[in-house]
């Protein structure tokens, strides 16, 4: 990891739903901002939102992604062994997690600190393109920032409630087609994916 580089820490919770909405929520243990959670939506109209809890977060995410809409909301998601569960403004949504499929199970093969390296996330990156449609290990959305993701565990989600402003968004459907906030996609088979995102760049 370079001088410049940052460093975040969590879980990303990828779904889609039968309406055509796909959703990704980043739950953030450990970052220069200190824990947070934020929402990536892209409706099925292609329309991609932001919901960030403050202007920092904001501001940040939405220079290193590509998003038509950014919001400020205040951004709650409560983690239990079998749940997530998120708020962000008029969104709510709650998945219910499964257990490892065989995508969580290569992942726990692979030692975490190797995984978490920016070298190991470049090296195995064509191989995550093949493997799971979708997925890049590395590369840039623009705005001069590089990334680079290492995955450690992934869990099926096996159900999904999600409404927005009371109207229900559907049940549970693949996270297809892939989103478009930035150079990769959620695996199309929904999970929650534990790993570790470095960001190069101001």
């Amino acid at each position: 990891m370079t001088r410049a580089s940052s460093r975040f820490e969590g879980e990303i919770c990828g779904v889609g739903t039968e309406a055509g909405h796909r959703l990704v929520v980043g739950r953030w243990e450990r970052s220069p901002f200190g824990t947070f959670a934020d929402v990536m939506w892209e409706s099925p109209s292609a329309e991609r939102t932001l919901l960030a809890p403050d202007e920092r977060v904001a501001e940040y995410v939405a220079t290193t992604y590509r998003f038509d809409v950014v919001r400020v909301v205040p951004v709650v998601a409560t983690r239990t062994p079998r749940e997530l569960h998120v708020v962000a403004g008029a969104l709510e949504l709650r998945a219910v997690i499964g257990g490892r499929g065989p995508l969580g199970a290569v992942l726990r093969c692979v030692p975490a600190r190797l995984a978490r390296a920016t070298w190991f996330a470049t090296a195995v990156d064509p191989v995550a393109r093949l493997v799971v449609p979708g997925v890049r290990t590395r590369g840039s959305a623009g705005g001069g920032r590089r990334e680079w993701y290492g995955a450690t565990d992934a869990h099926r989600v096996t159900s999904l409630s999600a409404t927005a402003d009371g109207q229900s968004l559907g049940g549970l459907a693949d996270v297809w087609p892939p989103v478009r906030f930035g150079f990769g996609s959620a695996p199309r088979r929904p999970h929650v994916v534990a790993v570790t995102t470095t960001i190069s760049g101001s």
